[in-house]
Formats: structure tokens, sequence, C-alpha cells
């Protein structure tokens, strides 16, 4: 393995980051972003192709977790 590559170690799915923010499907963190709309983004992706999943962004710093909801038109589609 090259030293340039950093091999990231296996996380707990409940694992809270302590920075930017996270991806919760479930309750579970799936990804970290450093960036709000990022991590929206991928959220909705998720929320589109599966809309029954709980889908939360949780903020590191603030320690707040806001949910990601489709809008009501694309929710009856």
């Amino acid at each position: 393995m090259s030293e340039k590559v950093k091999k990231i170690p296996n996380r707990r799915g409940d694992a809270l980051p302590i920075d930017g923010y996270g991806l919760a499907v479930d309750g579970k963190i799936k990804s970290h972003h450093m960036t709000s709309e990022a991590a929206t983004k991928a959220g909705m992706e998720i929320k589109r192709n599966y809309p029954v999943v709980q889908v939360m962004v949780f903020d590191a710093v603030a320690g707040t977790r806001t949910p990601v909801e489709l809008p009501k038109a694309a929710a009856q589609a």
C-alpha cells in the first residue's frame, strides 16, 4: 500500500462523527460529508430510491439531526 493512501479504520455504524456532517440511514451513519448541502444531496438521492427508510443529516458541531424528506409532489408520484 502506498504511503499516500491512508486506510480508514472501520467504524461502528452508530459512532457519530466529530466534525462535518454525517448521513444516517435508519439510525446508522453511512457517510461523512464536509458540508450540509453535500450530506442533504446524498440523503435526497437515497430517499428518492428508498422512500421508506429514515434518512437524517447529523451536524457534528451542533449535535443536531435534521430529517431528510422528499418534497410533497415527489412523495406522491
